[in-house]
Order: structure tokens, then C-alpha cells, then sequence
């Protein structure tokens, strides 16, 4: 991991300290010197929340947030000031920080932390010039809290390190990360857990008859692969298991139906929400959930070579459906169509689809949340959207009418992969549904798995969406 999290017993004089406060007067006056109260004062009254103390052999950051009613808001907020720390951090170069807890409050203290790590992420393999200048200088957060549990701290540690894991993978370019390569890396990730993974090759899949995922990579000289991973602990609450399905594209030129212009970059971000859901399972087996959880993963690349499938040909899926082909960028679906339809072996309480499938996601709500549509999955919805709230991955809720799926009707087909001009995201969803026999929930990543810019704690690139989120919604059933 980029950055260590340990529960602190004690801290010395000289430690680089953060004291968290709802005001000045809940840190007690032995930390500070009376110049230092009346800086700090001046620096409320100039409505600095953080303010930055140097001490010459240690720095002292203060952090009073200004109050915040909404708990959701305020742990965000936390968040986003913790960003700010470490950036500053970074810049003094110190190596370690002490969380001191004047604010008696476990989940601000926690979300603090969380959002320090999530922010101390790089992605620096491929860099080669003055490494060491722009590695940045923290190592290690200690949360000093008579209310913090050391194993709640290894707890979130572990959440981050599926979110970072996430990141990583999305971050890596196709020519590290094929379809097969993947696959090995979700393998060594579950292995220091036990969960259970299996890996289907070529063969496989062909004996399968997963017509889509088979059709997507027809244009490729790597094959495809199909990843099971299953997480089922003796004392699991849940006899029927949530299935997690993830997008894994790991390169997405379009097929022949090439992506124009600069539609191209940052296509090997289009296996996102696989990777989000290969960095869930981790954290739940890591931390041992005791929940029946599955994830299901398809993965290939989409290109445009000799054999590639092309519009108005005709996929039989996994399930015997047949689908005509109008636009070979829209492969994300067939993919996908093959894994819900494998879910249902499972017998499943839910079942719940990350991808970055459509553009139009993306216009719609830009990169500000998930764009979610259900079908016979109501009050679970309501239960994922807190979990949405609760760590700041939020869901826009479209409507899943009937009327859509005209739009995917087919005079030659029993389906076509691709609907009308307009709601592309939610035809998209229509198409997935087709697929499906049980509550079912649809999440549209587009805008918010690979950022051009950095957002508070998310990074410029990957983003690790949808891991917190995840592993949130599952542990919320304890």
C-alpha cells in the first residue's frame, strides 16, 4: 500500500500531530503556547479550518471543520480536509502524521484517515526521471483515539488497499494488463484470502457458449477470460449469494465501429468495473464479512482486427437469446449480457452490474456520481443509495420503464445491442435486464471510474469507484 494506517497508544513530543476539535477549546492548552493560541484564533476568526503550526523539529496542523449537521457531509468533509493535509504534508516531507482525537468522534476521526490514504495514492511504475522527487513523502497515518479499535483500523486498511488494488489495475496500460493478465493479477490479489477463484480460458468459455464475450473477442490475438470469484464463509448469514458483475474491457478501440478522434484515450479504463468488483471481494474475504458474496468478471479486449464481429451479425448469448449487432462499440452489454445470465445459476438475493458502459452517463450527471437504474431490487436500492451517501459514491436514480425496451426491439433478433439516439444509458440497462430473472441493479461508472483531473482525494486517472461503496453496502447487513 501506498500509505500505512496504525491505531497510535502514544506519541512523542516531537511527533508531526493533526489535532482534530470541534473548537479551540477542546485542545487542551498543554499542546499549545500562548502566541500559538492567538494565531490560531486569528486563523478561526479568517475562517481557516486547517491551520499549520511549525514547531521546527515537528509541524502541529489544526483541524476545526466548520459544523455540518448531515453526518454523510460532514464525514465527507473530513475527507476532503484530509486531502489537504496530506497535500501539505507532502510538501514539508514528513514521513508520518498523528491523528490526536479532541473531537471524541470515531466516524470523523475514521473518515479523516481514510481520506488522508486515499489521497497519498500514486501510480508511479512507469516513471523513470527524478523518482524520488515526485514519490510523495508520507508513509504512515496513526490514529491516536480512545475510541478507534486497532482492528478497525486494519478493517479500513484493507478497504483502502481493494480501492488502491482498483486503481492500479485500471491505471495499467493494455500492453501490461490483457484479458489473461488480469485475470492473474484478481488471482493474486484473492490469494491471501480464502476466497475461492476460478478462472475459465478460451476453451471454456467456448464450451459455455458465452456468444457475446466469444463475439467481442473475435478481433483480438489474446483470448478472453471469464473469472469466478466466491466468498462463502461458514457463517454466512445469506444462503443466497449477491453476485457482483464487473465490465472488463481492458481496451476498448470500438471494434470496427472505431472510436473517432480523441474517443480513444483512456480506454483501459474500460474494465473498471471489474477491477472495482475484484477490490470488493478482496476487502469482504480480507475482513471476513460474513456473507455469501460472488463476483463474476468477463474480460477481453475490443479491437478491430481480421475476424472481429461487425454490424448486423447475429449473437446467440449464454442463455440462447439472440441479438443483432448494430455498433461494435457497444460491446460493454454482450459481455455483460453473458455473466447475468451465468448469475443466475446462483440463484441470487441480488445481483448487482458495475460498468463504464455508456457516454451518455457520463453527460448526464458528469463525474459527480453513478447513474443507477433496478428492477425488482427496491429496497435493496434504497439500501445501496445510503451506502452511496455514507462514503460519497452516489447514485442518480433513472427510471427503468417498459417503454424502453422497444427500443431494443429487432425485426431478425429476439434483441438488438443498441437502442435510439436518446437515454442511452438506460437502454443500455434495458439491454442487461434482458438478461436477467432476479433483483437487479444496474450501475453506469462512465463518468466517474478515470478522472482528467484530481478531485479532493480522487486522482487524476483511476479512481477505484465503487470498492468503498460495495463493501459498504454488504457490511451495512451486520
Amino acid at each position: 500500500m501506498n500509505t500505512i494506517l496504525a491505531k497510535a497508544h502514544s506519541f512523542e513530543a516531537e511527533s508531526n500531530l493533526v489535532l482534530v476539535a470541534k473548537n479551540l477549546d477542546d485542545i487542551p492548552k498543554s499542546f499549545l503556547q500562548k502566541n500559538e493560541i492567538d494565531f490560531v484564533k486569528q486563523q478561526i476568526q479568517n475562517k481557516n479550518e486547517i491551520i499549520a503550526l511549525n514547531r521546527f523539529p515537528n509541524w502541529i496542523f489544526i483541524l476545526i471543520q466548520k459544523e455540518e449537521e448531515d453526518a454523510d457531509k460532514r464525514c465527507e468533509n473530513y475527507r476532503r480536509n484530509g486531502t489537504k493535509i496530506v497535500e501539505q504534508a507532502n510538501q514539508l516531507k514528513l514521513e508520518k502524521l498523528v491523528l490526536v482525537d479532541e473531537l471524541k468522534s470515531k466516524a470523523e476521526m475514521m473518515t479523516l484517515a481514510e481520506g488522508m490514504a486515499l489521497a497519498n495514492y500514486q501510480f508511479l511504475k512507469y516513471m523513470t526521471k527524478e523518482l524520488d522527487e515526485k514519490k510523495n513523502s508520507l508513509q504512515r497515518i496513526e490514529i491516536h483515539s480512545d475510541l478507534v479499535e486497532e482492528a478497525e483500523v486494519m478493517e479500513l486498511m484493507m478497504v483502502l488497499k481493494g480501492n488502491e488494488t482498483a486503481r492500479t489495475l485500471v491505471n495499467e496500460p493494455l500492453a501490461y494488463l490483457s484479458a489473461e493478465k488480469f485475470s492473474e493479477e484478481i488471482v493474486k490479489l484473492l490469494s491471501s484470502t480464502n476466497a475461492k477463484v476460478e478462472v475459465l480460458n478460451k476453451k471454456k468459455i467456448e464450451a459455455l457458449k458465452m456468444g457475446g464475450l466469444l463475439a467481442v473477442n473475435r478481433g483480438s490475438i489474446d483470448p478472453p477470460t471469464f473469472t469466478i470469484i466466491e466468498w462463502k464463509p461458514q457463517n454466512a448469514k445469506n444462503k443466497k449469494p449477491f453476485v457482483f458483475v464487473g465490465k472488463g474491457v481492458v481496451y476498448d478501440t470500438g471494434g470496427v465501429n472505431i472510436k473517432p478522434g480523441d474517443y480513444m484515450n483512456d480506454m483501459k479504463s474500460d474494465m473498471a468495473g471489474a477491477a472495482a468488483v475484484a477490490g470488493a471481494l478482496f476487502s469482504i474475504a480480507k475482513n471476513e464479512l460474513p456473507f455469501y458474496v460472488v463476483g463474476l468478471i468477463p474480460a477481453t479486449d475490443n479491437r478491430p482486427d481480421g475476424n472481429a464481429y461487425v454490424p448486423d451479425d447475429i449473437l446467440t448469448m449464454f442463455d440462447g437469446t439472440t441479438v443483432e449487432v448494430k455498433n461494435t462499440d457497444a460491446e460493454g452489454r454482450l459481455i455483460l449480457a453473458d455473466a447475468l445470465a451465468y448469475a443466475k445459476k446462483y440463484e441470487p438475493e441480488l445481483v448487482i452490474n458495475l460498468a463504464t458502459l455508456t457516454g451518455s452517463a457520463q453527460r448526464a450527471i458528469g463525474h459527480y456520481g453513478m447513474a443507477a437504474m433496478e428492477n425488482k431490487a427496491t429496497a435493496e436500492f434504497k439500501n445501496l443509495e445510503k451506502s452511496g451517501y455514507r462514503t460519497h459514491e452516489r447514485l442518480a436514480h433513472f427510471p427503468f420503464w417498459e417503454e424502453y425496451e422497444k427500443e431494443l426491439e429487432s425485426p431478425i433478433a429476439d434483441i438488438k445491442n443498441l437502442g435510439g439516439a436518446n437515454a442511452g444509458m438506460i437502454t443500455a440497462g434495458k439491454f442487461l435486464a434482458h438478461f436477467t430473472d432476479y433483483p437487479f441493479i444496474h450501475l453506469d461508472i462512465a463518468g466517474v471510474a478515470f478522472l482528467d483531473k484530481k478531485d479532493h482525494y480522487k486522482p487524476q486517472g483511476a479512481t477505484g469507484v465503487g470498492v468503498r461503496l460495495l463493501y459498504d453496502f454488504i457490511k451495512s447487513k451486520l
